[in-house]
Protein backbone atom coordinates (compact mmCIF):
# COMPACT_ATOMS: atom_id res chain seq x y z
CA UNK A 1 0.00 0.00 0.00
CA UNK A 2 1.14 3.57 -0.81
CA UNK A 3 2.88 5.33 2.46
CA UNK A 4 1.80 9.36 0.40
CA UNK A 5 -1.51 10.95 0.61
CA UNK A 6 -2.64 10.43 -2.09
CA UNK A 7 -4.15 7.33 -2.97
CA UNK A 8 -6.41 6.96 -5.96
CA UNK A 9 -4.52 4.97 -8.18
CA UNK A 10 -5.73 6.70 -11.48
CA UNK A 11 -4.49 10.46 -10.20
CA UNK A 12 -1.23 8.88 -8.50
CA UNK A 13 -0.71 7.21 -12.29
CA UNK A 14 -1.36 10.97 -13.67
CA UNK A 15 0.43 12.80 -12.00
CA UNK A 16 3.31 10.18 -12.86
CA UNK A 17 3.02 10.32 -15.96
CA UNK A 18 3.12 13.91 -16.26
CA UNK A 19 5.69 16.08 -17.52
CA UNK A 20 6.84 19.86 -17.06
CA UNK A 21 4.23 21.90 -18.47
CA UNK A 22 1.18 19.60 -18.18
CA UNK A 23 -1.79 20.75 -16.91
CA UNK A 24 -4.42 19.17 -14.36
CA UNK A 25 -7.78 20.82 -13.91
CA UNK A 26 -9.62 20.08 -10.46
CA UNK A 27 -12.66 21.37 -10.33
CA UNK A 28 -16.22 21.28 -8.69
CA UNK A 29 -18.98 19.76 -9.11
CA UNK A 30 -20.51 21.68 -12.61
CA UNK A 31 -17.23 22.56 -14.42
CA UNK A 32 -17.70 21.24 -17.71
CA UNK A 33 -15.40 18.78 -19.04
CA UNK A 34 -14.56 19.06 -22.46
CA UNK A 35 -13.87 15.90 -25.50
CA UNK A 36 -10.22 15.38 -25.15
CA UNK A 37 -8.22 15.29 -21.39
CA UNK A 38 -8.93 12.25 -19.07
CA UNK A 39 -11.45 12.34 -16.87
CA UNK A 40 -11.02 11.22 -13.12
CA UNK A 41 -14.85 11.56 -11.24
CA UNK A 42 -14.30 11.50 -7.41
CA UNK A 43 -17.66 13.24 -7.01
CA UNK A 44 -19.74 10.86 -4.42
CA UNK A 45 -22.34 13.72 -3.40
CA UNK A 46 -22.64 17.39 -2.79
CA UNK A 47 -19.64 18.69 -1.00
CA UNK A 48 -18.00 15.38 -1.04
CA UNK A 49 -15.16 15.37 -1.60
CA UNK A 50 -14.21 18.56 -1.14
CA UNK A 51 -12.07 20.72 -3.95
CA UNK A 52 -9.00 21.98 -1.30
CA UNK A 53 -9.28 17.87 0.14
CA UNK A 54 -8.82 16.73 -3.32
CA UNK A 55 -6.03 19.89 -3.69
CA UNK A 56 -4.13 18.90 -0.79
CA UNK A 57 -3.90 15.35 -1.82
CA UNK A 58 -2.93 16.35 -5.27
CA UNK A 59 0.13 18.68 -4.11
CA UNK A 60 1.68 16.32 -2.06
CA UNK A 61 2.65 14.55 -4.90
CA UNK A 62 2.55 17.44 -7.67
CA UNK A 63 5.23 19.66 -8.55
CA UNK A 64 3.45 22.78 -9.82
CA UNK A 65 5.05 25.68 -11.28
CA UNK A 66 1.90 28.22 -11.95
CA UNK A 67 -1.92 27.97 -11.37
CA UNK A 68 -4.71 29.14 -12.85
CA UNK A 69 -7.99 30.61 -11.40
CA UNK A 70 -11.00 32.53 -12.92
CA UNK A 71 -11.33 35.96 -11.89
CA UNK A 72 -14.78 35.45 -11.47
CA UNK A 73 -13.73 33.36 -8.14
CA UNK A 74 -11.62 35.84 -7.13
CA UNK A 75 -14.07 38.28 -7.17
CA UNK A 76 -17.12 36.48 -5.61
CA UNK A 77 -14.73 34.65 -3.12
CA UNK A 78 -11.95 36.11 -2.39
CA UNK A 79 -11.29 34.27 0.89
CA UNK A 80 -11.43 31.12 -1.21
CA UNK A 81 -8.90 32.42 -4.14
CA UNK A 82 -6.07 33.76 -1.50
CA UNK A 83 -6.46 30.29 0.05
CA UNK A 84 -5.48 28.42 -3.10
CA UNK A 85 -2.71 31.11 -3.74
CA UNK A 86 -1.46 30.14 -0.46
CA UNK A 87 -1.49 26.66 -0.83
CA UNK A 88 0.10 26.62 -4.35
CA UNK A 89 3.07 28.93 -3.43
CA UNK A 90 5.40 29.80 -4.59
CA UNK A 91 4.24 28.69 -7.78
CA UNK A 92 2.71 32.25 -9.64
CA UNK A 93 -1.20 32.22 -10.23
CA UNK A 94 -2.38 34.21 -13.08
CA UNK A 95 -6.23 34.75 -13.11
CA UNK A 96 -8.27 34.78 -16.55
CA UNK A 97 -12.28 34.97 -16.83
CA UNK A 98 -14.13 32.06 -16.08
CA UNK A 99 -14.72 31.39 -20.32
CA UNK A 100 -10.95 31.33 -20.79
CA UNK A 101 -10.70 28.83 -18.10
CA UNK A 102 -13.19 26.73 -19.44
CA UNK A 103 -11.32 27.06 -22.84
CA UNK A 104 -8.05 25.99 -21.83
CA UNK A 105 -9.25 22.51 -20.10
CA UNK A 106 -9.55 21.36 -23.15
CA UNK A 107 -5.75 21.67 -22.79
CA UNK A 108 -5.07 19.64 -19.92
CA UNK A 109 -4.29 16.11 -19.59
CA UNK A 110 -6.78 15.20 -17.08
CA UNK A 111 -9.61 17.03 -15.19
CA UNK A 112 -10.65 16.00 -11.57
CA UNK A 113 -14.67 16.37 -11.04
CA UNK A 114 -15.22 16.55 -7.08
CA UNK A 115 -18.17 16.90 -5.18
CA UNK A 116 -17.51 20.66 -4.67
CA UNK A 117 -20.38 22.84 -5.32
CA UNK A 118 -18.86 26.46 -4.29
CA UNK A 119 -19.57 28.34 -7.79
CA UNK A 120 -15.90 29.28 -9.40
CA UNK A 121 -14.03 26.60 -7.38
CA UNK A 122 -11.65 25.29 -9.80
CA UNK A 123 -8.13 25.73 -10.08
CA UNK A 124 -5.40 24.32 -13.24
CA UNK A 125 -2.27 23.24 -11.76
CA UNK A 126 0.50 23.56 -14.53
CA UNK A 127 3.60 21.08 -13.51
CA UNK A 128 6.85 22.06 -12.74
CA UNK A 129 10.17 19.67 -12.55
CA UNK A 130 11.87 18.79 -9.15
CA UNK A 131 15.48 19.82 -10.51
Amino acid sequence: MKKNTLLNSQLSALIARMGHGDMLVIGDAGLPIPPGPERIDLAVCRGTPGMLAVLDAVLSEMQVEAAVIASELQDGNPMLAKILCDKVAPARVETIDHEAFKALNGKACAMVRTGECTPYANIILRAGVVF
